[in-house]
């Protein structure tokens, strides 16, 4: 049997595992902390992410637990919309029962380590990087000039046990920050952002969680209500890495997946589901052909387009944390919205 070492049994990881051919490799995956999270925000579920949750087999049990996302607004601080999207079927799932479900799928038969990578597995045949943004596998098959990159802000998350109103539901851009809350299975999950130079370690929760509360005190009622039900211990904040892109995400006896090969910024909803993809699309090449081939092909199908996601997810965030620009910004989303409502009204005019 090929033997395969996932280094990193995140979300990327342990989807992979669970896909994979039990009858063809032996599998391990490495992981530094054997517990699950007991902390956690909702990602949301895109289509593609649907699919390879299928694949993977956790579909109707992701669902089950998961509301659905609805329609929600971009509006300014204040809370006046601008852009209304109607989310479809995707649903919002904790990363906690996420990664609960997963870890549920792995077979018996794959081999768990407890340890922190300091290196690539010498002699372990296919190794894979699933081990986030910090990647110990990127960084010794692709050197250190691949470290991740900071940026400026920071990302404040959480969740409360209460129910906001779905008027309400969407992200509030404002001057340099932005907010955005919606429903979730077990209250409302929120999340902010705004440039900070606090960390990127020994960042004290409680003291920040406060900071958050004054920067946005200012901002519409649905967002100070729920800051003040938020507490510590709910509360998730980290300081916002991205990954450079990359020529390959295959060199050598080494692939990566998720995180590690394209982390971005959060803006798009998108690092959940790609790592999904990537995870379900590399197995699914592995089991059917020839590792050699099934690398290469991985590398033509994921590489650019996750790569023009995480373009795309920059850009988004520029936009939604928008400084200087802020009122032009802010007038050009109100002319849209305008405009909106004009073709809406000829639209729906007797002819």
């Amino acid at each position: 049997m090929e033997t395969i070492s996932i280094v990193g049994g995140g979300i990327a990881g342990l989807a992979l595992a669970s896909c994979l051919d039990q009858d063809r490799f032996e599998v391990t995956i490495i992981e530094k902390r054997p517990e699950l999270p007991a902390v956690g925000t909702v990602l949301a579920m895109w289509p593609n992410a649907q699919r390879a949750l299928e694949r993977a087999g956790v579909l109707a049990e992701a669902r089950a637990v998961s509301p659905v996302v609805g329609s929600g607004s971009i509006r300014d601080a204040s809370g006046n919309p601008w852009i209304t999207v109607n989310g479809g079927d995707m649903f919002g799932i904790s990363r906690i029962d996420l990664l609960r479900l997963l870890d549920s799928a792995v077979p018996a038969s794959v081999r768990r380590t407890t340890a922190t990578a300091g290196s690539v597995p010498a002699e372990a045949g296919l190794v894979v990087g699933a081990d986030g943004v910090h990647s110990v596998v990127r960084r010794e098959a692709w050197g250190t000039r691949t470290a991740a990159r900071l940026t400026s802000c920071l990302a404040v998350r959480g969740i409360v046990p209460s129910r906001v109103d779905p008027q309400d539901v969407g992200e509030y851009w404002g001057r340099g920050d932005l907010f955005g809350v919606a429903n979730a299975s077990l209250g409302i999950n929120w999340y902010g952002s705004y440039r900070s130079g606090l960390g990127p370690s020994g960042i004290d929760v409680a003291a920040v969680l406060e900071q958050t509360r004054h920067h946005f005190a200012g901002h519409a009622p649905v967002i100070r209500r729920v800051l003040a039900e938020a507490t510590p211990e709910h509360t998730l904040v980290q300081r916002i890495w991205t990954t450079p892109r990359l020529r390959s995400y295959v060199r050598g006896n080494a692939v990566l997946i998720g995180d590690a090969a394209h982390a971005m910024t959060p803006n798009l909803g998108r690092g959940a589901c790609e790592a999904l993809v990537d995870a379900t699309t590399l197995a699914e090449l592995l089991n059917t052909l020839p590792v050699k081939e099934a690398l290469a092909s991985y590398n033509r199908r994921r590489r650019l387009r996750t790569q023009a996601l995480a373009l795309a997810s920059s850009a988004m965030m520029r936009v939604a944390l928008a400084d200087r620009a802020q009122p032009l910004r802010d007038r050009l989303l109100g002319l849209a919205r305008r405009r909106n409502q004009r073709a809406a009204v000829v639209s729906s005019s007797p002819r």
